[in-house]
């Protein structure tokens, strides 16, 4: 009976490996596929001075570079997680500081990105004096104190923590950020901080929509224009809804785990993780690098490593 139990144990443990690895390597390929893509889609971003010069080409790399970081951060802790390892609670917080820090990037460039959209189509002959590239560095590092305003706030509400009354620095759980907030003032501001953000970004990006929609039946706006600003809008709403839904991956996952048992929790896992997490993080580069016919050519140039095409990259021209 020993023997039986010892061997059903160890095909069991065998199992539980093999399920380990099949996700774990689920996951990572077309993460990786999808790095390859961001990847090339920055050095695209960079390739032409005409890139580096437009104003909502500048806050679509500060988009994609956000969202490309925490895409190989993401994928990190899901293989530590898979592989079983546990972190200490400080390498875990500066771990789940850093994820802060790049995911409040993405809905706040893409409120400065329909920002942008907005004074294009209505104030058309002030868009040149207003989105300047000098305007357009100063958002984005407004942006970027933003988010590292919330990341200090976090950090000093995680030092304020006892972790000398804990019994060892080695965390129970798998890092994450939600694992990271220890104490009820750092639960109660993240959820406070992450409602306002959301709700700020939802409104904003709404009013510039309404207001495009109004612009567009002026008889003095450009209706090809404002129809493309329009549809750009909405992307963007799309985009803010599926980032705003990774936020409640772990809690879901937490949730579902009080009343299934382990290898269901895995599948449900690695589903929910490519589809909340993977997805939402790699929409930009195919969103922008499909529809828009200034990186297209150049982006399919690159990712076919410099073969020839029928459409010549360095014929491309962007207006202004």
């Amino acid at each position: 009976m020993t023997n039986a139990t010892q061997s059903q144990t160890t095909i069991n443990d065998g199992r539980g490996i093999l399920e380990r690895v099949f996700f774990s390597t689920v996951s990572t390929v077309p993460c990786c596929v999808f790095l390859l893509i961001n990847g090339t889609m920055l050095f695209t971003l960079r390739s032409k001075p005409v890139f580096r010069e437009t104003s909502r080409y500048v806050f679509l790399f500060n988009l994609l570079f956000a969202d490309t970081v925490l895409l190989a951060h993401s994928q990190l802790l899901y293989l530590l997680a898979a592989s079983r390892i546990r972190m200490t609670y400080p390498v875990c917080g500066v771990l789940a500081l850093f994820a802060s820090l790049t995911a409040v990037i993405s809905p706040l460039t893409l409120v400065v990105m329909s920002l942008e959209r907005y004074v294009a189509v209505c104030y058309p002959l002030r868009h040149a004096t207003i989105m300047t590239i000098r305007n357009t560095g100063v958002a984005i590092v407004l942006v970027w104190a933003v988010s590292s305003l919330n990341v200090l706030i976090q950090a000093i509400l995680l030092l304020n923590f006892p972790f000398e009354d804990l019994q060892s620095l080695q965390m129970k759980n798998f890092c994450a950020r939600e694992n990271m907030l220890l104490g009820p003032m750092s639960d109660l501001y993240d959820k406070a901080f992450t409602g306002f953000l959301f709700f700020s970004a939802g409104v904003a990006i709404t009013c510039s929509y309404i207001g495009v929609m109004v612009a567009a039946r002026s008889a003095s706006t450009n209706r090809a224009s404002a129809r493309k600003a329009r549809k750009t809008l909405l992307l963007h709403l799309v985009q803010l809804g599926l980032i705003l839904s990774s936020t409640v991956h772990n809690p879901l996952l937490m949730a579902i785990s009080k009343v299934l048992d382990g290898i269901i929790i895995a599948r449900i896992q690695t589903v929910l993780y490519m589809c909340i997490i993977i997805l939402p993080r790699c929409l930009s580069a195919l969103i922008y690098g499909i529809r828009d016919q200034n990186i297209r050519p150049i982006l399919v140039y690159h990712l076919c490593c410099g073969l020839k095409l029928s459409v010549n990259p360095a014929k491309s021209e962007i207006s202004a």
